[in-house]
């Protein structure tokens, strides 16, 4: 084949008519010795892509192409290209692209909080300033260090959700050592929500599943949940008030929700952690007396690092952590329908965009 010098998007080419999602051209940045070209095969829709195309957290700039949930093939490898990937091979790439890889956080292991992230989609390359483009294209350049090969056992369709949503919610699960007989709470079942109930479950832990009402129940116990909370019921809040080691808040919107009901679940010294970012004009208000009486620490935590997104991969095929997923074939009407189901909530839970090769015509 011959190699394109230009890559296809499909995105957001005017942000007052984001639903109407457009193709276009784009030039990547320049080929680095450590980078890989993956043509892609599929990509998840995230919230975050939601709050991308609707400009709820700014419009950096446009047209742009979302979607950081991308699995697809090396089609291209650099001489300095990471152990352990090699042309040909099914490779997934999440919301990072690069990062600094020197400073004292890299050096830590943690890329994913380094001050000089590069998302993969609404970034900024540092040394070109080229605008990065994300899954909702033909194909994607980056550093090879934030591009994992896919255990064979995983179906493409269902491993994409899991390089951002997963391991958002898989992460804080790591970082606080959750195994066997710990008690996990899980706010929000939805795409996030979902995948952290399965994790949390294959780790061992006894999970609760916390929501606003009990419409969530039937599907939090599919899911494996062993207990239910409904945030709307005081007797239901009562009942397992002081029983949680740590919980998970991993719902979009902040609107309306009752975080010191949601901290009364919390043993002493227990840990609520968040992890998505709602639109920027949403705020939490939790009293510091609620917190210093009963020494509960307040976290967040963002997406993963390359290291523990490896361990993810592993473990999910391991435990076979399959999300529940639609799938739904590229092309502009269905990608602008995606958006606005999600937007609307209308997803059960996940959706993949598939068959990527017909709409680019490979």
């Amino acid at each position: 084949m011959v190699y394109p010098e230009t890559f296809t998007g499909l995105g957001v080419v005017d942000f007052d008519d984001h639903l109407h999602p457009k193709t276009f051209e784009f030039t990547p940045r320049e080929f680095r010795d450590t980078d890989v070209d993956i043509e892609i095969q599929a990509c998840g829709v995230c919230g975050s892509d939601i709050h991308a195309v609707g400009g709820h957290w700014g419009r950096p700039y446009c047209p742009v192409a979302v979607g950081h949930e991308i699995v697809g093939t090396v089609v291209k490898i650099g001489p300095n290209a990471k152990a352990g990937i090699k042309l040909g091979d099914r490779v997934g790439v999440g919301a990072q692209c690069d990062s600094d890889g020197t400073c004292k956080t890299c050096c830590r292991g943690l890329e994913n909080n380094c001050a000089q992230n590069i998302w993969t989609y609404f970034g900024k390359d540092v040394k070109t300033g080229i605008n990065t483009m994300g899954g909702n294209a033909s194909h994607i350049r980056v550093n090879s260090k934030f591009a994992f090969k896919i255990p064979d056992s995983l179906e493409t369709a269902y491993v994409a959700p899991l390089l951002c949503g997963g391991i958002t919610g898989f992460s804080p699960l790591l970082q606080h050592k959750v195994g066997k007989g710990t008690r996990v709470g899980v706010v929000g079942i939805g795409g996030i929500g979902h995948m952290t109930i399965l994790f949390a479950k294959a780790l061992g832990a006894e999970v609760t599943a916390i929501s606003r009402s009990r419409s969530k129940e039937a599907d939090a116990k599919k899911l494996g949940a062993d207990h239910y909370v409904a945030t709307s019921d005081l007797d239901d809040l009562e009942k397992h008030k002081d029983t949680l080691d740590i919980i998970v808040n991993t719902g979009s919107s902040f609107s309306g929700s009752n975080f010191t009901a949601v901290l009364s679940l919390l043993i002493a010294r227990g840990t609520l952690v968040f992890i998505t970012a709602p639109p920027a004009n949403e705020n939490i208000e939790i009293a510091p007396l609620l917190l210093l009486s009963r020494n509960i620490a307040v976290q967040g935590s963002g997406i993963g690092s390359p290291e523990e997104i490896e361990f993810m991969l592993d473990f999910a095929s391991k435990h076979n952590i399959k999300p529940w997923v639609e799938q739904i074939d590229l092309n502009e009407e269905n990608l602008g329908k995606a958006w606005e189901r999600v937007e609307k909530g209308d997803v059960h839970y996940r959706f993949t965009m598939v068959n990527y090769d017909k709409f680019f015509k490979k």
